[in-house]
């Protein structure tokens, strides 16, 4: 049977350029990793996030089922098929994808912050008992005489380096409150879409 590709003399160039055309195996290698890297963002982010961003059905399903697996290598194995499902992509749907996740690191590195400024608090209340009283002023429902405790028994825990029971719970009641506070802030506030969904 001829070879469709071949001309009257030998081979047609065009033969040659596909060859050469095609991705190198080391190139293929590493835009594979690049997925399975993409996928074990989705798998590791939280599902509410995943199911925001713009993706076929079959894929975010392999996603969301990895998140519910906790056994080991069952979880290995659907990472796989997730890297797997991930190459199944078109390159302008993995775009997209990568953008959600480089939106979301913006966002981590400002929850970053607000953690830090969390931890500078809890330090500060440690450190100087006149941080307490500011706190009261902005919280004045905030019971005191626990948060007293807890200070207390945090400061018991680093003097005698003790597990940081107190210290963590510290941490968990400032965030409370920061989280409070905003979403006050955001009741006071409405975001103008909440007005579109009522209509």
């Amino acid at each position: 049977m001829p070879n469709a590709n071949r001309g009257s003399v030998g081979f047609q160039s065009s033969e040659f350029e596909q060859q050469y055309e095609r991705p190198s195996k080391s190139q293929l290698k590493r835009d594979m990793t690049a997925l399975q890297k993409l996928g074990a963002e989705l798998v590791a982010a939280p599902s509410d996030r995943v199911k925001r961003v713009p993706m076929p059905e079959d894929v975010l399903e392999a996603i969301l089922e990895c998140q519910q697996i906790t056994d080991h290598e069952g979880r290995r194995r659907q990472m796989q098929y997730v890297g797997k499902k991930m190459r199944t992509l078109e390159p302008d749907e993995v775009a997209v994808i990568q953008t959600a996740i480089d939106s979301w690191h913006g966002s981590s590195k400002s929850e970053t912050a607000a953690l830090h400024a969390i931890e500078r608090q809890r330090d500060r209340l440690l450190a100087d008992d006149n941080a307490l009283t500011a706190l009261r002023e902005k919280h004045p429902e905030l019971d005191i005489q626990h948060v007293r405790n807890l200070i207390r028994n945090a400061r018991k825990e680093q003097a005698e380096q003790k597990p940081p029971k107190a210290y963590r719970e510290i941490f968990q009641l400032l965030k409370e409150l920061k989280k409070s506070t905003n979403d006050s802030h955001n009741a006071d506030h409405p975001h103008e879409h909440d007005d579109e969904e009522d209509a």
